[in-house]
């Protein structure tokens, strides 16, 4: 892997972990593309902890506050919302594990994301709950979809956000609390993702194009996050539901062709 793929795949992490088109998805047919199976593996765990770098810069005050206020309300519901998300990612893991791989469900999730996506918006202009409306009961609904974004070509950001809406949070919050309870996952899913980080084929990523994909990775994680805050409250989420719905399309396509 040369330092401009690494840049390449450090830009797509960046900003499809915080759109809600899938960042997975993305890096799986980055990696396709590349041909860096084993290379792309390996560099994944350090793309995503770029994105954590970027939603922790984000948020840093509000993480400060965290930690300094672990029973808080906003701790608790953050917890509420994660233990679900764990819990179907330790359960299932081996079997998600095997699909990310294959990649053979990934158009229909990039398809199915895009439903949602598309339903979810028509739900923004009921949202009446504010962040302090928040029940525990959200945040379980909202950390459940978490979870099931695990699977590849589906969309954390979307999934979450979508749920938010469900529950008639407004859009603001939706995104305030998505992007917050992200942290934990990210996190959750390097150290998960830590033992393939050394049994991975690490001679084929040198140390320039890791540190590159990382750097590339949190500043336009940054940029993501920053944008998907405002386009979510003015913007539509159905220009990004046509774009994923054509990406599942493509990818269907090339697998019938044996291209994928």
């Amino acid at each position: 892997m040369d330092i401009l793929e690494a840049l390449i795949l450090g830009m797509v992490q960046g900003l499809t972990e915080f759109l809600p088109i899938s960042s997975t998805g993305h890096l799986l047919i980055g990696r396709k593309l590349f041909g860096l199976e084993d290379a792309g593996l390996f560099l994944d765990s350090m793309l995503h902890f770029g994105t954590l770098i970027a939603v922790l810069t984000v948020y840093w005050r509000e993480v400060r506050s965290l930690i300094r206020h672990p029973l808080s309300r906003i701790s608790l519901l953050i917890i509420a919302g994660t233990i679900p998300t764990a819990a179907i990612g330790l359960l299932f893991q081996d079997f998600f594990e095997e699909i990310s791989k294959s990649g053979v469900t990934a158009g229909w999730e990039f398809v199915a994301t895009g439903c949602l996506l598309w339903w979810a918006e028509t739900y923004k202009k009921h949202g009446r709950k504010s962040l302090e409306d928040i029940t525990i009961a959200d945040a379980v609904m909202i950390g459940t979809f978490q979870g099931a974004a695990i699977l590849p070509a589906v969309s954390r950001s979307g999934l979450t956000i979508a749920a938010a809406l469900f529950r008639k949070i407004n859009p603001a919050a939706a995104a305030y609390f998505s992007f917050l309870l992200s942290i934990p996952s990210i996190a959750g899913g390097i150290v998960l993702q830590s033992k393939d980080l050394w049994a991975a084929s690490s001679q084929h990523v040198s140390f320039g194009a890791l540190a590159a994909g990382t750097a590339a990775s949190a500043i336009f994680g940054y940029m993501a996050v920053k944008w998907m805050i405002s386009l979510l409250q003015k913007g539509s989420l159905k220009g990004f539901a046509i774009y994923v719905w054509i990406v599942g399309t493509a990818v269907i396509l090339a697998q019938l062709a044996n291209k994928f």
